[in-house]
Order: C-alpha cells, then structure tokens, then sequence
C-alpha cells in the first residue's frame, strides 16, 4: 500500500522530507560516475537532517566542478531548497527549556556560535543536561529541520503577518516592489522574499524601501566589541552598527576566503578581481567587515561604502583583463556604491584603524547588545535599582508580543500598536493591544489616511509624510495638510521695528511672566501665550497648575479617596477631560513584594505606588527616598515652568531642571531670541567645561545633553485616545516610551510640552559630572531616536502614540576630550534625585 494513503502530508512533513532528500541525493550523486572522493562529498551533504554547511558546497565544488557541472548544477538546486540554516533560526526552541538560565544560556549560544557541534557542546554544559529525545528543548532542536507550525493557524488576527515589515511597504517607489512585499509579509512561509530580493533589494528607486526592512531585520545598535576577525570595529561605542555579532565576523572571514579566489560574486553580477591578499588586504578586510557588520548613522541608514572608495578599489585590484565590454570600476559602482556624500555612506578609511575608545570601556555598558532575554520578551536597561541583598543586573527581561506570528519584533505587554490592515489600501491601519496571551489582540480599525493627498507649500508639492521648513518653523505634510511649528521667526530681509518688537515668543507674546493654568494641565507663561497655541479665555485660569489642589473640593464619589495626579495632555481635553486628580478606593489588594519604591509627601518610603495609596498617602516623587538631598523642601523651576517642591519631585514627572528658586521667567522658542525675562535668572555652572550646551524653547538655562523637538499630529492624537480606552495621552506615556530607546545606563530621557506645542525631548547624561564620552553617548541615542522619526521606523511608528510623530530636529551638545567638569554640586544632583545608583556586577555605576 502507498505510503501517501496512509500518512497525511501536513502530519508527517520530516518523513516526506527525509524521502525527498534520499531521491534527490541519489540522482545528484548518481552523475559522479566512478569518481569515489566527489561521491563522498556528495553523500556527506544528502547524510544528515540538517542543512549542508557552506564548507561542504564550497569543497564539494573545488573537487568536484571539473568531473560533472551536472552534480553541481544539482546540488544548486537542492540548496535552493534546503537553505543554510542560521543558529539563530532555531532560538524558538529556547524557550522550550523548563529552567530559565537554560533558556538564557541557549539563546546566548545561539548568538555566539557557528557549527552544531560548538552548539550542543555548549547547551550540554550550560544546561547541565544530555540531549535526551524526551526533553522538550532537545526534542525541538532534533527535529528542527523545519520551523515551528504555527500553535493556533488562522485564529490571531495578525497570523502568519509580519506587521513591521508591512508597515514598510508603503514606502516602495513601484507598484511590483510593494506589491511583492505586501505579499510577502503578509504570507508566512510563501518565496517572494526570494523574488522581492532579486527584483527590489539593489534597485536605485527602492532604497528607503530596503532601508526601511533592515531596519525591521537588523535595527542600528549603538557599540562594537569582541570581534576576533573584524577588530578594528571593536571600542566604538558611539557607532550604529546593524549587525556586530559572532556570525557576522565569521562571514567576513569566509567573504575573503572566497574572494581570494578570483571573483566576488553580487548579485546583479560578478566582479573579477586579481591576489587580494597581495593588492590592498586590509582594505579588502575593511570592505568585508562592513558589508557583514554594517555600519549605519543616524543621517543614512544603509550600509554602502563611498563610491570613490569603491572606484580606488576596483581601479586598484580590479582583474581589467576579464572586465566585460564596456565594464569600467565607474561603472560597476555607479550601481552597487552610488553615494559620495560621507555622511550618507560608509568611508573605509575609518575602520582601516583600531577603534579610539579602547580605554574607555568600563566608563559604559551596552547590557542589552548582545540581547541576553528569550526569544519571547524584550530587553531592558534596569533604572528601577535593585531591593538590598539582591544580584542587581543592569538589564530586566519582560515578556512582550511579536508584531504578528511572523515577525521578530517585539512590543511590550498591553501595548498599544498601529499595524496595516492585512488586504487594504497603504494608509487603513488598525489599533490592537498585546495582550497575555503573548499575541496582538482586541484589534480595532482606524479611520483611513488619505495618503495620496499632497501639500501644495511655496508653489512646491510635499508629499505626504515629507518633513520641510518654512523660514524657520519645522513642518510635515499629512494627508494633504501642513503641519507647521509655531515659531516667531526673523528673516534677513526683517525691518528695523520687526528686529525690536521680536520676543521669540509664539504670536511675538511678550516675555512677561504672568502664569495661566490651561485645560491640558500646562502652565503657560501667559495668557497671549495660551491663546496662541489655541486656548480659548474659559480654558485657562491664572496661577500655575501645580500651585492648585485638584483634591478640594472633592471631586470623587462617597468611599473614595482623592490623589493628585499631575499630568499634561497631548490630546483633545474637550473629549477626554484631563483630569489632574484619580478616585481611588480605600480598600486596596497590593503585591508587596513587588520593588518599585516611592516616597511619600512625609518622606516615608514605599515598596511601591499600590501599598503608598493604601495607606492613605500622597506620592512625592518615585524611587528610594533621597536623603539629604530631598528631605527638605527646596523650591526648583522645570523647564515645563512648573515650581517643583525638590529636584527628586521634578525628575518623577520627567522634567529636568532650569534653575533653583521659584520660576520667574520665561525664554524664547525661537532660534535667534532676544534678551529677554531670563537675564535677572542664575543659571546652575553646567555639568562639564568645555561643553557647547542646549538650551530648551521657553527655558532660560542651558544644559549638556541631546535634544529633540519633535512635530506631532493632533487628529492622530485624539484618535489614539479613543482607543486608550478612552483615555488621554499624555506627556508622561510618551517619554517613559520613549525611555525604552536609550540604550546604555548613562543616559536617561527628560521633556515636556513647549509653549508653543512643540514635544521636547532631552536625553542627558545621569553622572553629576559626565565625561565627554556620556556625553557624546546622550547625543547619539537622540541622533538615533530623531533618524527613528525622522525615517518613519516600524520599530518606532509601530506603537501607539508615538505613530503620530511626524518630524522633529535634533541639536547635540558638544565637548572637548580635554575637558575636566567642574567641582562642586551640578543641575541633575547626580543621580537625577528620583532613583538609586546601583552597582552591577561590571562595577558601572547606573541610576
């Protein structure tokens, strides 16, 4: 009887496969004829259930290409078939291990080593087990030929989707290439990726498709380190790199073994090339190095090396004799390296050189690159400190969800995500939350964004999504419409009187201090301010916000009691009341076991918020309580124009400090502001000498650190609170999201709603006195959160209400290596006054 009647296809998919891989080593190994070493190679590649290794096909066609192309030519085709796995694809069955430092160490293995006998060498040690069948882990990693079936086909909404990717497509140039991407992504396990890399990944017109994808696959990472092959790209901890990983500096070794040979294959053709390992070496090294690691940078997020380089190269060591007719070293790098500009592309003289911070590697840590977490959660910086007696880790796993059952992006649990709809057209997106299931759930279409509409500015059209100024005011097109700063800008062609009646106040307001409290919880400077951005007279009332009780009278129901709640909202306050109070009932059930500490108004520590209003208490600040610096009350000015009791209460709503005392004054927004209110204010010595600081709009004080102002969408916003449930968005959501993107402890993030309705954002180093390495450290990660905006990432845009960024700007500080910071007490009181520094086992100080 035929095996087909009695086994199912989809039930015994390892014994069909293990069939056809018999019939078809048979027939390649079948054209050897009498040769007996090609017939070993060849029956070593058909022997076992895994992949063939590249060394076998290359030894296989070294010995074997003379005797019969046909066995080669067949081969070929099993490969096609049976692609090299890499390590990494079986990190699912990490998380089939039942001890969690198994799972940690599997997945680390899976990180760091090549070869399958390295792999299960290492799992056996660091599990402290043998690979018995009937262990789940080892049970997945024997029959792990094939990728996991999905646990519930076709139920999640987003099965078999790559909702990142998706998010992508919108950003091809032809209808072919975003026509194979959608396909693509929203069809687990079909092959157009195969056609979508021959068709689309080297065309010209496509690149911030492409980019957009690798940003998907491999997001930049700031650091380099324990490179064996590629060392001159170790100690750059201030350089993106996509992929600085233990198989990616394998891969440029194995590139130059086979470039030796005489040819480096692309894929749009061939390049003959004569001894690199006599013409150029270490640059030949340099051009393999970065198209495995790949470098990126905040301006360009490809990986492409500069095409005078390119041209130097092939002028060089190009084999001319075999160039085809017409073929010049122009000519091949006017495809493959196009870009001249250094700040677009990849200039090899930098890495033809050791990195220059190889004595300044205890001064940071990057704890979550390489990724220590399973597969299914997400890694995060540790800024909560740790409970005393306990191993304090610089990095805390969290369980997340993926962005659809085929993607490798994660969010974090009861996230908000905007996703594409899987069949529409680009612009319908829907809202789904990730729920405990470990899947994106409760999903909710969004109104259709019109994106073929465009903006007509200056007599110039501006498609939608584009970023653009007009004079000095920072603008985006959305769907049709500007959305434009508020900026008072000057001009050289400005008169006389415009010069004198500038204040660099939005609606040229003058810079009187006179504060008004409006209805989204901001304190305006004024009452012209509060009108400009759009309030009208019954929505603001004089006096800052925090200088009032939300508590009296009582605005909560019988057997409630009244917290303060301080927040500033993002969207519509006409629809979702931005309520600076909660109602909470006296009877709580709190996890005290749970160590995320706050103290109180009295300066009596909680182990966290739940057990703090369950006695009945009023929250001061988060974190330990800080002694002496916060005990007492010493009155500080936000860059938000709100008087902040002590510096600790200020970092607790994320707002970093302008100056000590009661606020008083207010500074311009604009780029060239006049002397203003803010030259009778004593602005606190700056953390650093020789920095070049920022000064945040509407504050009066400069700072060393990295700032963004970032535009942002108000319909988007008020959408996002329909779905929140029904919630304001508020300031605060935003910038502990935007938290989750610094990627080193040294670094933390401030903001606050400008004056003139602008989201500012301010990444400062934690250190009392930072060096100039923290500093540049702070000024990276706001590079790489503005490119993440500025680029439209999945990574970023994805999630809820951070997809309604439009465009922003990016200003660093900038300090000489050869500046000492000062002594004596510094504007962030060290450790920002609302956390613990905490060592870690590197001995690298963290808050």
């Amino acid at each position: 009887m035929k095996i087909a009647n009695r086994c199912a296809f989809i039930s015994q998919k390892p014994l069909y496969s293990c069939i056809a891989k018999n019939e078809m080593g048979s027939l390649c190994c079948g054209y050897v004829g009498r040769h007996t070493n090609c017939r070993e190679y060849c029956q070593a590649i058909f022997r076992t259930d895994s992949s063939p290794s590249l060394s076998q096909i290359t030894t296989l066609k070294e010995y074997c290409e003379s005797i019969s192309p046909q066995l080669i030519s067949c081969v070929g085709n099993y490969t096609k078939l049976y692609p090299v796995k890499s390590p990494i694809d079986s990190l699912y069955c990490c998380d089939r291990a039942e001890d969690p430092s198994c799972q940690a160490a599997c997945r680390r293995i899976l990180h760091t080593l090549i070869t399958e006998q390295e792999i299960i060498e290492a799992l056996i040690a660091d599990c402290d087990r043998q690979p018995l069948p009937q262990d789940p882990m080892w049970q997945c990693f024997l029959g792990s030929a094939h990728s996991p079936p999905p646990s519930d086909p076709d139920t999640s909404p987003t099965a078999k989707m790559d909702c990142a990717k998706l998010h992508c497509c919108s950003k091809a140039n032809t209808s072919l290439c975003r026509e194979l991407c959608q396909e693509s992504s929203t069809n687990w396990g079909g092959q157009t990726w195969q056609e979508f890399d021959q068709l689309c990944e080297y065309t010209p017109l496509e690149t911030e498709l492409v980019s957009c994808l690798a940003d998907v696959r491999e997001p930049c990472q700031l650091g380099c380190k324990d490179l064996t092959y590629c060392t001159n790209f170790n100690h750059r901890p201030t350089e993106l790199f996509r992929s600085c990983n233990t198989q990616a500096d394998q891969g440029a070794m194995n590139d130059i073994r086979l470039w030796e040979k005489g040819t480096i294959k692309m894929p749009l053709m061939n390049i003959p090339v004569l001894d690199i390992s006599r013409c150029l070496p270490e640059v030949w090294k340099a051009v393999a190095c970065v198209l495995q690691i790949k470098p990126c940078s905040s301006k360009s997020r490809s990986s492409i090396i500069c095409k005078s380089d390119c041209v130097d190269i092939l002028t060089q060591c190009g084999d001319h004799s075999k160039f085809h007719e017409g073929q010049t070293p122009e000519s091949i790098c006017d495809l493959l390296s196009p870009i001249e500009d250094p700040e677009l592309c990849i200039p090899l003289e930098r890495y033809l050189t050791p990195g220059s911070f190889g004595h300044l590697v205890e001064e940071m840590i990057h704890p979550c690159n390489p990724n220590p977490c399973p597969s299914n959660h997400l890694c995060e910086v540790n800024r909560k400190g740790c409970q005393t007696g306990h191993d304090c880790l610089p990095n805390i796993c969290v369980p997340g969800c993926k962005l659809g059952e085929a993607s490798d992006v994660l969010v974090h649990m009861e996230a908000l995500v905007q996703v594409p709809v899987r069949s529409g057209p680009v612009g319908c997106y829907e809202v789904c939350v990730c729920g405990p299931s470990g899947r994106l759930e409760s999903c909710a279409e969004m109104p259709c964004i019109d994106t073929s509409k465009t903006c007509i500015v200056g007599g110039q059209r501006k498609n939608h999504g584009a970023s653009f100024k007009v004079d000095c005011n920072l603008c985006f097109c959305f769907a049709g419409d500007p959305v434009c700063s508020m900026r008072q800008c000057l001009s050289p062609f400005s008169s006389e009187e415009d010069r004198q009646s500038f204040t660099g106040l939005p609606c040229g307001c003058p810079d009187q201090f006179v504060p008004v409290c409006a209805h989204n919880g901001r304190t305006y400077p004024s009452g012209c301010v509060a009108r400009c951005v759009g309030m009208q007279d019954n929505q603001f009332s004089f006096g800052t916000c925090r200088s009032r009780d939300p508590c009296d009278p009582n605005p909560c129901q019988k057997g409630q009691r009244c917290a303060p709640k301080r927040q500033v909202c993002l969207s519509s306050t006409t629809q979702y009341p931005c309520r600076q109070y909660e109602c909470l009932f006296r009877t709580l059930t709190c996890d005290t076991t749970r160590a995320e500490p706050v103290c109180d108004t009295t300066h009596t520590e909680h182990p966290n918020l739940c057990v703090l209003q369950q006695r009945g208490r009023n929250l001061s600040y988060t974190g330990h309580c800080q002694v002496p610096a916060c005990r007492k009350r010493r009155p500080v000015c936000g860059h938000d124009g709100e008087t902040y009791g002590t510096v600790c209460e200020a970092h607790s709503h994320r707002v970093a400090l302008d100056y000590h005392g009661h606020c008083y004054a207010v500074g311009g927004v604009s780029e060239f502001t006049p002397e203003s209110g803010c030259s009778s204010v004593v602005c606190p010595p700056l953390s650093a000498r020789g920095c070049k600081p920022v000064t945040p709009p509407g504050a009066c004080c400069p700072l060393c650190a990295g700032m963004l102002r970032i535009l942002w969408n108000k319909v988007q916003m008020d959408v996002f609170a329909k779905v929140s449930p029904a919630q304001p968005v508020t300031v605060h959501d935003v910038l502990e999201i935007l938290r989750l993107y610094v990627s080193v402890p040294q670094c933390d993030v401030f903001g606050y709603l400008s004056i003139d309705s602008e989201m500012v954002v301010l990444v400062v180093p934690v250190d009392q006195q930072p060096t100039a390495l923290q500093i540049e450290l702070c000024n990276k990660e706001a590079e790489k959160i503005d490119s993440l905006i500025s680029y439209g990432s999945p990574t970023l845009v994805s999630l809820v209400p951070l997809s309604a960024f439009g465009s922003s700007e990016v200003k660093v500080s900038a300090l000489s290596k050869a500046a000492r910071p000062p002594a004596g007490p510094s504007l962030l009181l060290g450790t920002l006054g609302a956390h613990t520094c905490t060592h870690t086992r590197t001995h690298a100080t963290f808050c």
